[in-house]
């Protein structure tokens, strides 16, 4: 199968959002190469060096983003699509910790979760992956965050339009790689995701879109598409993907400063602190409001992660707030006073 290298990088955490209690933990962490490719078959773009295998998740992996303002705005703004645009009776799969889903019934959705790694008492959600051996089909299903991290994504998608009888519609919320080239956004290139989706794609895998754009300020694609449409993709040369010469050349940059605090101890900010480290100009700490993740250690650069009370207060005023998503950042000059100067990495 021919494919075309758009990028590759070595030595990285397989898991960006799985918390450390040591140093010596977080250093010693799985890690996985990243090779990314455009297939010139199906068009579709994804790691060529990743291994399923290695991906179990377990309790200490943390990716509540529920915390935050603007993306709680962000998630009420989804569940009023899904409801303005799907039936009732709805499943969720790849569902969490419960957050959406509960946004969705309080919109009055009849909707069931699947996802084997839940952990509270939701009788709504089964600890389970849905397929056709649940014997449960709804009027549409939710896929938010998921795609991405599934190989063989369209195979995937198949597989559930099987499991709900070969009809429905489908919400789809990925992660929009026009926009990571756009901003030169090393940073948003993780192992975790296997998948890199343009807004094409789903063009190409659904015969019948019913709503697509993008959202969360571009950074995200969604789609509203019917699942008895699906179909194999196939490469257009004359709508290739254009992965810019220059992606990376902001890491040596020579404003960087040995006083850069980054705000943000997700996937965005651990990748961000790995490569500045790895460049010679490491970052001096990390904030996020996630009380899960404060007091632990990032993967791979074994970073403590400190809540805004904890660090800020040692902060000099000629201290730098790396904003890691710029969508944040209105919430992060109000939470730590406008007393610093902020830099949204990647605009």
């Amino acid at each position: 199968m021919t494919q075309r290298v758009l990028y590759e990088a070595v030595d990285f955490p397989i898991f960006q959002n799985r918390m450390y209690d040591t140093v010596e933990a977080a250093h010693a962490c799985p890690r996985g190469q990243i090779r990314i490719v455009e297939d010139q078959k199906t068009g579709l773009v994804y790691n060529a060096a990743f291994d399923p295998d290695l991906m179990v998740y377990d309790a200490a992996y943390q990716n509540e983003q529920g915390n935050s303002v603007p993306f709680r705005a962000h998630l009420n703004w989804a569940a009023d699509l899904v409801r303005a645009t799907m039936g009732d009776r709805l499943i969720e799969v790849g569902c969490g910790k419960g957050t959406f889903l509960e946004m969705l019934a309080e919109r009055g959705a009849d909707i069931t979760g699947f996802d084997p790694t839940y952990e509270g008492d939701d009788p709504r959600i089964e600890k389970l992956y849905f397929g056709p051996d649940v014997g449960m089909n709804g009027d549409g299903l939710v896929l938010r965050h998921v795609l991405e991290h599934i190989q063989n994504p369209v195979d995937f998608l198949m597989q559930l339009a099987e499991a709900n009888g070969g009809q429905g519609l489908i919400y789809i919320e990925v992660p929009c790689l026009d926009w990571i080239c756009d901003n030169r956004a090393w940073f948003d290139l993780f192992y975790e995701h296997v998948n890199y989706f343009r807004l094409d794609d789903f063009y190409k895998i659904f015969s019948r879109v019913v709503e697509a754009g993008n959202c969360f300020g571009g950074q995200y694609l969604y789609v509203v598409a019917d699942l008895a449409t699906l179909k194999k993709p196939v490469y257009d040369d004359e709508n290739t993907v254009s992965f810019p010469d220059d992606f990376t050349d902001s890491l040596t940059a020579a404003n960087s400063s040995d006083q850069d605090v980054v705000w943000g101890g997700a996937s965005k900010g651990l990748i961000f602190s790995m490569l500045r480290a790895r460049a010679g100009r490491p970052v001096a700490g990390v904030i996020d409001i996630n009380p899960a993740k404060q007091g632990k250690f990032l993967a791979g650069t074994g970073l403590r992660v400190s809540a805004p009370n904890e660090l800020l207060p040692n902060l000099s005023p000629e201290a730098r707030i790396l904003v890691m998503n710029p969508n944040y950042t209105k919430e992060i000059k109000e939470m730590s006073g406008n007393a610093f100067t902020y830099v949204e990495v990647g605009k």
